[in-house]
Parts: structure tokens; sequence; C-alpha cells
């Protein structure tokens, strides 16, 4: 049997894998007219012309957030933030923060609440107009079809926590439409193990009008250039970020599967007790 395109099988037995083909995709409110088309496509490249003429000091962390914040706000998207206002937990290191994934804009819409190190697949440094803007805000890149490279990553993610900066992780590897979909892959939740650094959930969500809506999922074979128009004609586009309390996973006594299942398990609304939380209550066999 031929495997269709969007539909291809992972490159190894522990690839992240989404069966969302763009057929998932759809508006869930009627489109803007061609005249709001017009103005916010140019406003849009304004806005990431900005960015790029912004050179090294995009890394800057308030210039980075600036132009995040900018950058939705020139595709009529609108930010709700509920919990904390900040995804660093307070501490002597960094942060792991975990969210579920379903588009590129995921990224711009965290960075515009903080200026975190990202960790994204090695392909967005190679999108227009995006890519070279990321690469300079100090993203840190990952091969997801490569296992050979997940220690070193895994390494790099440690060392950047332990150095007290926060790091951004999709933990399912791959967008679904929904956002739920998958299970948390367990290397990354390693570094925050190794660093004794917590881990911060964060569930993302999108609506149009209110109305749960998949316009902004960027999934199977879709590209950049589609998906971007596609999010430019959407109305009423709003990202919800739901930030949870934080983990604080212990070395000894959790183990990063724990870990993965605790974090994953927050962002979609559940709630299981870290080992040392249930010895805390004394249910621990």
């Amino acid at each position: 049997m031929t495997v269709p395109p969007a539909m291809s099988l992972p490159a190894h037995a522990w690839a992240a894998w989404s069966p969302c083909t763009t057929g998932c995709v759809a508006h869930a409110a009627d489109r803007v007219p061609a005249t709001r088309v017009a103005r916010r496509a140019a406003v849009f490249g304004r806005a990431v012309l900005g960015a790029l003429v912004s050179g090294r000091r995009i890394a800057e962390p308030e210039t980075l957030r600036a132009r995040a914040a900018t950058l939705l706000d020139s595709l009529g998207i609108r930010l709700e933030v509920t919990g904390d206002s900040t995804l660093s937990a307070p501490g002597t290191t960094g942060t792991l923060i975990v969210a579920n994934h379903i588009s590129w804009l995921d990224i711009i819409a965290l960075l515009s609440m903080e200026p975190v190190v990202m960790l994204a697949k090695r392909e967005i440094a190679g999108w227009p107009l995006i890519g070279p803007m990321v690469t300079r805000a100090g993203t840190l890149y990952i091969d997801r079809d490569s296992l050979r490279e997940l220690p070193a990553t895994v390494a790099e993610m440690a060392a950047r926590l332990r150095d007290g900066q926060s790091v951004m992780a999709f933990p399912q590897g791959i967008t679904w439409c929904a956002g739920t979909g998958g299970s948390f892959r367990r290397a990354t939740f390693q570094a925050a193990l190794d660093a004794g650094a917590p881990v911060r959930p964060v569930t993302l969500d999108y609506v149009q009008h209110g109305a749960p809506t998949t316009v902004a999922a960027f999934v199977g074979e879709d590209d950049f250039g589609h998906s971007l128009r596609r999010v430019i004609r959407a109305d009423g586009l709003t990202v919800r970020v739901k930030v949870h309390q934080p983990l604080r996973p212990m070395r000894d006594v959790d183990d990063r599967r724990r870990v993965a299942a605790q974090a994953q398990a927050t962002v979609c609304g559940a709630r299981l007790p870290l080992h040392h939380e249930v010895a805390a209550l004394g249910l621990a066999r």
C-alpha cells in the first residue's frame, strides 16, 4: 500500500507522528474582507522587516518580546492569558516550559509573553521571514528525525537551565490540529531533572469569536505561505494561553516518564501526582 505524503510514516519507531492533515484545518468564522486582508499583509510585512533590521538586538529580552507582540497584533490576533502572567518559575535555575503544539503561532504568542529560549525543529531556520528572526533570537534547533543528536540537545538544554535561562519545548514533537493528541516525548524532561529545574506546563488553544477553531493549525503537508494566508484571512482569532502551576520534580524520586505524564495530564486538564507528592499525602505504597 502506498502511504499518501501527508500520512507518511515516521523516520524511526520513536519519531513523533500525527494523523492530522490540512483536511483538519477550517475557519470557524467568516473570512475578513479583501481590504482588511491587504492591510494585514502590509502591516505584517512591515513588522517582520522591523524585526529583521533589529539584527542581533532582537535577542535582547524586551526587544524580542515587543517584536513578537507586534507580529501578533499585525495579524489581528488577540492574546488571552490565564494563570500566572510569566512563564518562568521562581528559583535558582531556569524553567523548562512545556506546551501542546498547534501552530507556528505558538512560538510567537509565547515569546510575546516572555523571551525564553525556544526549542524548535531545524526546518524553521529555513523559513522565509520567520526563520532568520527566530534564529537571531537564540532558538535552539533540533533534528527530530535524528536520535543521534538527541543526547547533545538534552545536554545543551540542561546547561541553559543551569545558567538560569528558561527553555520552551513542545514535547509532542509535532503539531496536532486540536493540540491534545499524541504523547509527550520524555527526553526533554530529562534536561529538567539533570538541571534540578522546575517544569511549567502551558495549555494553548485557538478560538474565533469564542468558538474553537483549527484555522491556526499547521499540520500535514501545509507550508508556511499557505498557513500565513489562512491566518491573515481569519476573523476574530484569539490564542488562549493557560499557565499552570510549576511542577518541581525531584531527581532521586521522579523519572522522566512520570514527569512527562504529569505534565501532559496537567496540560490536558487532568491531575496525576508526582511520586513525592503522593508520598507527602500518605498515598504511596
